[in-house]
């Protein structure tokens, strides 16, 4: 079960696992609706979800359109459902709370450009979306999709996996810990168990630590300031907690944590101008630009990039991928393979031509380098995973670092293998050396083995394995099975480290 969950979640972006939750959600809610098992209108949930998905994907195209941005349809879709289910669906003759569903759509989608920090939005849209009308039209979210036991199955499977794509239970822990921890406290010393429940069952715990926390553009990357932060919204969107006689709504307590985030993580978007396309292996490229402004990065870490895609498929116009330039390198590296049924954004890469830009965001990652430079690594890659350590061995040979590294790589054949020369160089000037298997060996040189990276392959080319730590980086399958493996021979899980895939290439 947790293989095929993990394959699930390996061809679906992160984007769109969110879109399809909280379609769900709404699709479950006017169901139960016109049942009558939940107490909300279908007819007003409705209207509330074309009201604010129409206003919400007009806005975002005139501001789109102002500021010369690429508009991001999906997450129109994404920050308008969420609203929907955040605030009550207004009767068609209630113009009032008509108007305060409008207004909270047309806000949340300008606030992205009027309030933003070098490219990138300051405050999580739909939580200053539903924080306006309640200001300005006193007509506050009654997160009502967190009252509706119905609905909490859904909420909460729904929610796991979100967690698990985006490697980010910690973050909900730390909310967690903090909120329960802070309702417990400020709550009948006698009914502790109540205060857990008002917390857990009345309140928008779960969808809300689920949804809006993640929320990875308003969040910190760091991991030590990612928990902070959450621990900060936490304690603010306790039930109990007020400041001033000042009660904090969850939405208000996370923006205070965006603010927290701008504080700790200024970074924004940075643009990149295509210069020039490479080929580093037969069907695999690197796309090499120049940034607008210096990008200080840990070779090893990812952005997530976006382009202009004019109709996208399923798969939307945003990536994540590893940076396979260097630190040390002025230039911007994008190492991609392309396929024959290639996405919708992968066809579109494909078209770029010298001068034109795209996006990238959300500088992050830990698959970094160890401080500590005596001890012994072992990379494992497959296929284009071996991006992360192209971008770890150019740094080394650019500072002339010498550590103890072996390589081992699995491609589909001697034609696949990417970044020959610069594997070759890191064995001539730093004793890195590389062993490579071919599914195909045909036309190998006889250096190459044939067949998988296996348990006989690890024994043979690393000897000392038990005193080495392991990087990972490919295909979810083969790090899955090589992490097994390597399991089962005995390399404890703190020495196994494994690149990160949120989503489809």
């Amino acid at each position: 079960m947790i293989a095929l969950v993990e394959r699930f979640l390996d061809r679906i972006t992160m984007y769109r696992l969110v879109f399809w939750y909280l379609a769900v959600l709404l699709g479950a809610a006017l169901a139960l609706g016109a049942v009558k098992a939940i107490a909300i209108d279908p007819v007003s949930l409705l209207l509330s979800l074309v009201l604010v998905l129409a206003s919400g994907y007009l806005a975002n195209q005139l501001f789109a359109r102002i500021f010369g941005a690429i508009p991001n349809v999906e997450s129109v879709y994404i920050t308008g459902m969420i609203i929907v289910l955040i605030m009550q669906p207004p009767a068609a003759t209630d113009l009032a709370a008509v108007g305060a569903v409008v207004a909270a759509s047309v806000w949340a989608m300008a606030s992205k450009f009027l309030l933003s920090a070098r490219r990138r939005h300051i405050f999580n849209p739909a939580a200053l979306g539903v924080a306006l009308p309640a200001l300005a039209l006193n007509e506050p979210g009654t997160w009502w999709v967190s009252a509706q036991p119905w609905l909490l199955p859904i909420v909460v499977v729904g929610g796991l996996l979100i967690l698990r794509k985006l490697r980010r239970f910690d973050l909900f822990l730390a909310f967690a810990a903090a909120n329960l921890a802070v309702t417990i406290l400020t709550g009948d010393a006698a009914d502790a168990l109540g205060s857990v429940k008002l917390a857990l069952m009345d309140s928008p715990f779960l969808f809300f630590g689920f949804v809006m926390l993640t929320e990875p553009l308003t969040a910190p990357q760091h991991k030590m300031w990612r928990l902070v932060y959450a621990a900060l919204v936490g304690a603010l969107a306790s039930p109990n907690t007020a400041i001033a006689g000042y009660y904090f709504t969850p939405e208000v307590a996370l923006l205070v944590g965006n603010l927290f985030t701008l504080l700790v993580s200024p970074e924004g978007r940075v643009v990149l101008t295509l210069r020039r396309i490479e080929q580093a292996a037969q069907g695999a490229y690197d796309f090499v630009f120049q940034p607008d402004r210096p990008l200080a990065f840990a070779a090893g870490q990812y952005l997530e990039w976006t382009l202009p895609v004019d109709r996208p498929d399923g798969r939307g116009n945003r990536r994540y991928f590893t940076i396979a330039s260097a630190p040390t390198e002025d230039e911007v590296r994008l190492g991609v393979k392309f396929a024959a049924n290639g996405s919708a954004f992968k066809r579109a890469l494909a078209d770029l031509r010298p001068g034109q830009r795209i996006v990238a965001s959300q500088l992050a990652g830990s698959f970094t380098l160890p401080r500590n430079r005596k001890r012994k690594l072992c990379f494992i890659a497959g296929g284009i995973g071996i991006t992360p350590f192209r971008s770890m061995l150019r740094e080394l040979l650019d500072r002339n670092e010498r550590r103890d590294i072996v390589v081992l790589y699995g491609s589909g054949s001697a034609r696949e293998v990417a970044y020959a020369d610069l594997l070759a160089e890191a064995e001539t000037e730093l004793g890195i050396r590389t062993h490579i298997a071919v599914l195909d060996p045909t036309g190998a040189p006889d250096d190459m083995r044939a067949g998988f990276i296996d348990e006989a392959m690890v024994r043979e080319t690393v000897p000392d394995f038990a005193a080495r730590t392991f990087y990972l980086s490919g295909p979810m399958p083969m790090v899955t099975s090589l992490r097994q493996v390597l399991r089962g021979m005995g390399v404890h899980p703190w020495q196994i480290r494994t690149d990160f895939f949120p989503g489809l290439a």
